[in-house]
Formats: C-alpha cells, structure tokens, sequence
C-alpha cells in the first residue's frame, strides 16, 4: 500500500478472534493501527507486549486490530493461533488471513508489519519489523493531534 490510500476492506477472514470488525466500523471515528503478525515469528511475539501497551494507553483514541497472517503450513492451525493469541494477550479483534485476501489487499509481505490510518480511513504511516515503537508511536500520536485540531 502506497501512503494516502484507503483502508481495503477487512473481508476474505477465514475466522475472526475476540469480536469483529468492518471498515465501515474503524473509519470515521478515530483513526485505526492494524498489525500483522504470526505465530511462527519470533518478532512478533517479543514485540506483541509493547502493541498491547500501545493498545491500552491509546484504547480511547484509537482503533487496533490484529491480523493473523500465516507463513507456512503449520501457522493455519486455528487452536495453535488461538492459544498463541491468549499467551501474548491479544485482545483486540484478530482477522485470521489464512488465505491471505487481506494479506494481498495491503500487498504486505512482513511480521510485524503495522499500517496506521487516519480517521478518514487514508494509511498515514507503515513500518515493518520488531523494532521502532516509538516511530510507531510518534506517527500516532501526530494523527491523533491533527483529529484533535478539526
């Protein structure tokens, strides 16, 4: 995804984790964090505390979803995803992308992989990697500074 598209929208999920989610339910309001991850990364799970963090200090202004995106045979095991998702206390809406129609609407090829966009549903930011949170969180925070100007 190029920056200042729109979000796609979230269908083509083999499964939904904690709640659902639709476009039409993320944009408008506040801005929204989707992150890519899987449970064979090694990445993903070191960096899942600091998403939560994230998750937990931002509830109120922003929205996150997860999306599970497999990367071998052995990552569509649903009880696997399930159980790797509780251990690392996943709590936000988990999009299960087993055949990667999400995966292939943001053309993504990375875990962890984060797209924040703004609340008119354009992508702001992306960046990949298990590093760079305060990136990830300066990025936030200038979009939610330029909401709280309209």
């Amino acid at each position: 995804m190029k920056l200042r598209e729109q979000m796609p929208e979230l269908d083509g999920a083999t499964a939904w984790l904690n709640g659902q989610k639709t476009k039409e339910e993320l944009v408008g309001e506040k801005p929204t964090l989707i992150h890519f991850w899987s449970v064979s990364c090694h990445l993903c799970k070191e960096s899942m505390p600091d998403v939560n963090a994230f998750r937990d200090q931002y509830k109120e202004d922003l929205n996150v979803i997860a999306v599970h995106m497999p990367r071998s045979e052995d990552d569509l095991d649903m009880d696997l995803i399930e159980s790797i998702a509780k251990e690392h206390d996943i709590a936000q809406p988990i999009f299960v992308d087993s055949e990667m129609k999400l995966t292939d609407a943001f053309d993504n090829q990375h875990v962890p992989a984060y797209y924040v966009f703004d609340k008119d549903g354009q992508l702001r930011h992306f960046q990949a990697g298990g590093s760079g949170m305060k990136m990830l969180e300066k990025r936030v925070n200038r979009v939610l500074g330029e909401m709280k100007k309209d």
